[in-house]
Formats: structure tokens, C-alpha cells, sequence
């Protein structure tokens, strides 16, 4: 039999708390840790879409809020898909539909965001596909721990908007309400960590833990949760490879969401569908087999509501990233930002328009994308 897959989200995930995170840390010992994944749009309906297609929305036709149902699965074969073919059991939970529409997945539940008990909701999911393991079958099992929004769409997105001064100025209280949160979903991850072992799941799976997005605390007007921006502290994640075969290692390398995919399907040995469109990401395998890989250039995507109620139905807000340099090129008003990653992390220091060449070279990186 082949492994099985458990990919569990830990949805509006901030990096820098997962870092001083003990009860996430704790993984690091089982796993090859990705400090620096980079999601391809900051908000979770386009993110997934992208974690299981291994392609940017904007190929996918899924890179807005309003586009959800619109994944092309004629034109791209997404995991769900490759998996039920090699005889997989495919089960999902989520606090919406929207969140992977159109994937196919055998079974998809829809829990309660405001009143479920996740880890017992979980636990029982996890359960259940130890039973089809038992009737010979290998799964795939998506675990979508939504209590940070939540919390978040109650005390901050009905509350405030990206411009309300009362949230702004009270940077010490956005950041308890976030920590509070994150929290919980420490409490969250350590019972599933336990519920895997107590399943014996660690040996025969290969398990992913990552986030979609990040979420504000007040860094910049205009933003109050995510969304609008594409700043590092919404669009700069982290991942947890886990696999008893694989070496465990801390990887400091720039990777993007799109990249799991391939990796997952080359990580089982299953052959990518030529009949079907080329994916945007690369397996990690050689990376985490120590070999030198070239980073790749990460597309982020984003609406920009302009203190609107709703977001645009097309992305007017984009950006590619490297380790070192980012620029975001707002379509908006026509306007650009470039940021030296390194030297300024926080994204403080507009350098566009100073005379740089990497300007010029990142923004025909971006319009290679545009074009498409």
C-alpha cells in the first residue's frame, strides 16, 4: 500500500507566532520544517485552490472571492483527483464549500464554525479513515481548523473597518485578541499530534501542517484582518512536511504553496497527467534530499477593497517575491512598491522608483504572469 495524506490547515496562522510556538516547534523533530512559504494569494478560498491544483488562480480561474466554484477540472487535475485514481479514499472538512469547490472529493463536511468542538469533530474523521485503512484502502484526509478566523470575523471584521482609527491605535489589544487565539490552536495541533500517534498514523502517512495566510495586527492602514495587502505578514507562512522516510530538516529556502502538490504526488511516486495543464510548482524532493534547487520566483494575488464592503471581483493588487526583494504593483492607482526583504523585513522603506534595477527585473517577472 502506498502512505496515506493528512493535510491539516491551520487557518490565519501568523509565521512569527508559530515560531515562538513550543507546541508547533515540537514538529520540527519529525519533520522538514518551511520557514519561508509563501502563499500565492492572502485569503483562503484562492490559497487552497492552489495548495491542491499546484497552479496560480489566475490559470485556474479561481484567484477571487467570487470565483470559488470556478476551478477548471477539465484543464487541471487537481490532488483530490490523482489520489481517487490510485484507489485513495478522499475525505474533507471545512467551515464552507467554498473553500475546495469542484475538487471531488469523496466525502466533504461543512462543520459549524461558531459551535463545533474541532478536535472531537477531527478525531472522529481521523477515525473514521483508519477504518478504510483497515479495509485495505490508503486516504486522503484535509483537517481545516477555522477557530482564528472565526474569532477573528466576530471581534475585528464585523467590528472594524480597514480604516477604523479605534482598531489602528490599539495595536497591544489586536495583538492579545490574535494571541488568544493562537492559542487555541496550539491546544488544537498537540491533540491532533497525539491523535495521529495514538492512530499509529506517523508511519505509513505523509503529513502536511500549514497555514493559508497570515493575519494583521495592525501593522498597516487599511488592512485590518487580510486581504487587501500583499505584505510579508499575511503572505509569508510556514509548512511541515512530515514523512518517517524523509530526512528532518529546517528549510530556509523560499518555496510557495504550489509546490506541495508535486511534491506530495512525487514523494508517492505517482506520475504527473500529461494530458492535462503543466503545474506552476516543483516537487521539494531534491531540496530535501539536499541537492541545490534554484528558488523560484512567487506570483502573490489580491483584491484590494478600497474601503468597499466587498472585494473586487479581479485582482487589482500583485506582487512577486524573492528571499531577498518584493514588488507589489498596485493596479489600482498604477502605482509600485519595492522592498530590500533583508534589510527591511517589515516593508517600511519604499525603494520604487530609486533608480534599482532588480524594479525593472521583478516587474517583467510580474507581467509574464499579467500576460497570462
Amino acid at each position: 500500500m502506498k502512505k496515506n495524506v493528512i493535510i491539516i490547515l491551520i487557518d490565519g496562522a501568523r509565521l512569527d507566532r508559530v515560531e515562538k510556538s513550543k507546541i508547533f516547534n515540537i514538529l520540527r523533530s519529525r519533520s522538514n520544517y518551511f520557514k519561508q512559504t509563501i502563499t500565492s494569494a492572502p485569503y483562503t478560498t484562492a490559497a487552497l485552490h492552489a495548495l491542491f491544483s499546484g497552479c496560480y488562480g489566475y490559470r485556474t480561474r479561481t484567484n477571487s472571492y467570487w470565483h470559488s466554484l470556478n476551478f477548471q477540472k477539465n484543464r487541471f487535475k487537481s490532488l483530490v483527483t490523482y489520489l481517487q485514481n490510485e484507489g485513495f479514499y478522499t475525505c474533507g472538512d471545512a467551515h464552507s464549500k467554498l473553500v475546495l469547490a469542484n475538487h471531488g472529493f469523496d466525502e466533504f463536511h461543512v462543520h459549524d464554525e461558531t459551535n463545533v468542538d474541532l478536535v472531537n469533530h477531527h478525531s472522529k474523521l481521523l477515525e473514521n479513515m483508519v477504518i478504510q485503512n483497515k479495509e485495505g484502502k490508503n486516504f486522503l484526509l484535509y483537517l481545516h481548523y477555522s477557530a482564528i478566523h472565526t474569532g477573528i470575523m466576530n471581534s475585528v471584521l464585523k467590528v472594524y473597518n480597514d480604516y477604523s482609527e479605534e482598531y489602528f491605535e490599539n495595536r497591544k489589544l489586536n495583538e492579545k485578541r490574535y494571541d488568544d487565539l493562537f492559542r487555541t490552536a496550539e491546544e488544537y495541533l498537540e491533540e491532533m499530534e497525539k491523535k495521529i500517534t495514538d492512530f499509529n498514523l506517523w508511519k505509513d502517512s505523509i503529513v502536511l501542517i500549514t497555514s493559508d495566510h497570515g493575519i494583521s495586527v495592525g501593522e498597516k492602514l487599511g488592512e485590518r484582518a487580510y486581504g487587501p495587502f500583499c505584505y510579508d505578514y499575511t503572505v509569508k507562512s510556514f509548512a511541515y512536511l512530515c514523512a518517517k522516510d524523509l530526512p528532518n530538516k529546517e528549510i530556509s529556502n523560499q518555496v510557495c504553496h504550489v509546490d506541495f502538490m508535486p511534491t506530495i504526488l512525487d514523494y508517492l511516486g505517482i506520475k504527473l497527467d500529461e494530458s492535462y495543464e503543466k503545474l506552476d510548482g516543483k516537487s521539494l524532493l531534491p531540496m530535501i534530499e539536499g541537492k541545490k534547487v534554484d528558488e523560484e520566483i512567487v506570483y502573490i494575488e489580491t483584491g484590494n477593497p478600497l474601503g468597499a464592503n466587498k472585494p473586487p471581483k479581479i485582482p487589482n493588487t500583485k506582487s512577486v517575491r524573492t528571499s531577498k526583494w518584493k514588488l507589489i504593483f498596485n493596479e489600482y492607482n498604477n502605482t509600485k512598491e519595492l522592498y530590500d526583504l533583508e534589510n527591511d523585513p517589515d516593508e517600511n522603506n519604499n525603494l520604487a522608483g530609486t533608480g534599482l534595477k532588480i524594479e525593472d527585473l521583478l516587474f517583467i517577472e510580474l507581467k509574464k504572469h499579467d500576460q497570462n
